[in-house]
């Protein structure tokens, strides 16, 4: 074992921003913080400038807490600001470079991409679809999802993006949440060289779906579907007999963009409601300062659609910034691990925005799939999702970044709409495993149970303490829960995020997950997040799941699930070893009682660790719906190698 093993808790590790880029960068000037800060609504103000109004706002800011309205008085578009604002000085340049699990490759240039989300939404308004109906989305990582978010948009339709890989079922409660009528599909969509049936998901389930009244479907792969008489439609034929031009609908800035359902992991899931005016400036300027974003580049989110990422970070912020995209429909590792690196490769992109547990993993398959391919292009990346352990960000530093690309490490979440926590590139110092500072004109801070800050280097919890252009306006159907979960907390001025955190003397931030994920050793909390972290800093470890299991005398005692890197075998000795690093790193009262060894963990689609199976296989009850994880399968093996283990 010579590898050098990283310590996950050093904040020494600094990497100040190279002089070129500096110099070249959107934002370089350190004195932005402190504009921000003095006069917020002025700063915010002066930014919305930046997007296209069709009438200016009488207020920048009416805040009532916990309710509030930016730019009230204000009347826009997002698909205007998307496309029609690009058209003079864009319109040729290719807006979506999409390239599909097999090898096919669509570009679409800014003054195609409006006449396609044009078309598409004049058929809406041909189906009777007005201004405030909810329409769902339930497509893969294809061209027509853009151009279905931007068309619902364009009439004013709020739109509700299902994640494509969730079930039939999972797509039945969202369309009745938001009771919609219409939803939009495809036949099916590849992944690892097979053929997802969309079609027949959507079929089951909306059995159970009485007020739908019209599926549309987009053909592309091609496999056999069953169309209902009267209800389901096709795409194409729809779009035949559609106009290429279809005038922007004037919408007030406080009027709803989208709907966003959050995973529902545990407990139902919630609808959060955004909003137009105030969520465009926040991803507009978020997008054109974090990512540093030139004429020229070529930028790739890899996030999906389905997730509120893919919304501000592939479609509205850069789109609005005039980018080209990338999109991607399939895996990563299809037909080789080295697919998103023949990727950049290929399409020369420039930047590129992913997520920990895909670093993760491509840490597990080794350096040799990124050295097959020249990343030469690549100037900046970004991490997001959750926290980047150190190990990881430095990997990801070196063997893809090539030492010389900044890292954005950014937090944020669905409700924030936003990026609320990362480096601007052009200013700030970075530390591996912290995403740093607040983004300017956000007030962030760790406070303790009662509302009070901490000392620097002790942990808290994350608060967001001043209201920001595109934050969450409610949940659907639902205020209290709204109330409750977000701002009742502490007071009703100041947002629980429900993520633990611990600032530095740096005035950095390090997040180190979901508060909830705790575990209650004796009369320790120990955060998994933070047991994960050192478990991954260890040089044979790839990835590790981390919960508490029931014990009667501690309360809990900590058990992981692990996976080794490829080429370390599984032996006690190395249990023990691993056992022993935990302990070190945080102490003799977080020494796991058991570690387990295991070649996948349970997973959503979108690559998260589903911390409430495995505490369920290690507690030995009932582990609940299965169904939406990426591999169904690894539960049983768990269960297998967990009652082994307790023999």
């Amino acid at each position: 074992m010579g590898d050098k093993i990283i310590d996950p808790q050093s904040e020494e590790m600094k990497f100040e921003p190279a002089e070129d880029f500096v110099i070249n960068a959107n934002i370089n000037d350190p004195g932005i913080y402190k504009k921000a800060e003095e006069d917020p609504e002025g700063f915010w103000g002066e930014l919305a400038g930046e997007i296209s109004w069709f009438k200016e706002w009488d207020t920048v800011l009416e805040w009532e807490p916990p309710h509030v309205k930016w730019f009230n008085g204000g009347k826009l578009n997002a698909s205007y600001n998307c496309l029609d604002a690009n058209i003079e000085k864009n319109g040729d340049k290719t807006a979506i470079i999409w390239e599909g699990e097999m090898g096919e490759v669509r570009k679409y240039t800014y003054r195609e991409l409006l006449a396609e989300t044009s078309r598409f939404a004049n058929v809406l308004k041909s189906m009777g679809v007005k201004k405030g109906d909810i329409v769902t989305i339930y497509l893969p990582m294809i061209p027509e999802v853009v151009i279905a978010m931007l068309a619902c948009a364009r009439i004013g339709a709020p739109h509700s993006v299902v994640f494509a890989a969730f079930s039939g079922g999972a797509l039945c409660n969202r369309i009745s949440d938001a009771k919609s009528n219409l939803v939009i599909t495809c036949d099916g969509y590849y992944r690892r060289g097979k053929i997802v049936s969309q079609k027949q998901k959507v079929d089951e389930g909306l059995n159970s779906c009485g007020q739908l009244k019209n599926v549309i479907v987009v053909q592309h792969a091609k496999n056999e579907v069953t169309m209902s008489e009267n209800r389901d439609l096709w795409w194409h034929e729809l779009m035949e007999e559609a106009e290429p031009e279809c005038e922007a609908a004037i919408m007030d800035s406080e009027d709803m963009l989208f709907l966003m359902y959050t995973s529902g992991t545990t407990g139902k899931p919630k609808g959060i409601v955004h909003t137009t005016g105030g969520y465009m400036v926040g991803t507009h300027i978020s997008t054109k300062w974090i990512f540093d974003l030139k004429d020229d580049d070529i930028y790739w989110c890899t996030a999906d659609c389905g997730w509120i990422t893919g919304h501000s970070y592939l479609v509205y912020g850069p789109l609005s910034n005039g980018t080209t995209i990338v999109m991607y429909e399939g895996a990563p590792d299809y037909p080789e691990k080295d697919r998103f690196w023949e990727i950049v490769e290929k399409h020369k992109v420039t930047i590129l925005y992913t997520a920990p547990t895909a670093i993760r993993t491509f840490m597990k398959w080794g350096t040799e799939w990124p050295k097959k391919r020249d990343l030469s292009t690549l100037r900046l990346l970004g991490s997001v999702g959750e926290p980047i352990n150190p190990g990881a960000w430095l990997w990801y530093h070196e063997n893809i970044g090539q030492g010389k690309c900044p890292i954005v490490d950014t937090w944020w979440q669905t409700e924030t709409g936003m990026i609320m926590i990362s480096p601007l590139p052009g200013i700030t110092t970075t530390k591996p495993g912290s995403a740093t500072r607040p983004f300017p004109g956000i007030k962030a801070a760790v406070l303790d149970e009662k509302g009070n800050k901490v000392s620097p280097g002790q942990d808290g919890f994350l608060a967001i303490c001043n209201p920001w252009p595109s934050m969450v306006r409610t949940i659907h159907g639902n205020e209290q829960r709204f109330i409750d979960t977000y701002w009742s907390k502490w007071d009703n001025k100041t947002y629980f995020a429900g993520d633990g955190a611990k600032m530095d003397y740096d005035g950095y931030f390090w997040i180190s997950g979901r508060v909830d994920d705790i575990i209650q050793v004796a009369a320790h909390r120990i955060g998994t997040a933070e047991v994960e972290s050192i478990l991954v800093a260890h040089p044979a470890v790839a990835e590790a799941g981390v919960v508490g299991k029931l014990d009667e005398i501690k309360g809990e005692v900590i058990w992981c699930y692990v996976i080794l890197k490829t080429g370390f075998e599984e032996n006690e000795e190395l249990k023990k070893e691993l056992i022993s690093h935990v302990a070190k790193n945080i102490g003799p009262f977080a020494r796991p009682q058991m570690l387990i060894f295991s070649d996948d963990l349970p997973k959503t689609r979108s690559g998260k660790i589903m911390r409430r199976v495995l505490k369920a296989i290690a507690n030995n009850v009932d582990t609940g719906d299965v169904t939406t994880l990426q591999d169904p399968d690894v539960v049983a093996t768990l269960k297998e190698k967990t009652m082994k283990a307790q023999n």
